[in-house]
């Protein structure tokens, strides 16, 4: 007797499935997010640049008795900026004086015009 079972076995099998990468599917999900983080990147990292420019151009314009404003709040009178200019002085009070860094300065305050003080009388 002709043993025919393993030969319908093999012809039942047909032909192999082609093999399929891990990483097909996996891509499809993951390409268009990389665009995304990128695309971002781009753009708020040129956002982050030109506020540290203007920043540091802020640092440079600073005066001796100019009024300027922390991060913090505080509110006190520029004194000088140090010679590697990672350290500035303010002045808070005739005997208080505070070291800090030029980035911990938020901003200017304008000086008023003595139009602008009459003005306000």
């Amino acid at each position: 007797m002709v043993n025919w079972i393993p030969q319908i076995l093999i012809l039942a099998q047909g032909d192999a499935a082609p093999e399929v990468s891990p990483w097909g599917p996996l891509m499809v999900y993951l390409l268009p997010a990389l665009f995304i983080i990128m695309i971002g990147q781009i753009f708020f990292g040129r956002a982050d640049a030109k506020e540290k420019s203007k920043r540091d151009e802020m640092i440079s314009s600073l005066k001796k008795n100019d009024r300027v404003i922390t991060i913090g709040g505080i509110i006190g009178t520029f004194v000088s900026l140090s010679e590697d200019k990672k350290e500035v002085t303010i002045r808070v009070d005739d005997n208080t004086r505070l070291k800090m860094l030029p980035s911990a300065i938020r901003e200017i305050i304008p000086k008023e015009t003595k139009d602008s003080e009459k003005a306000g009388e």
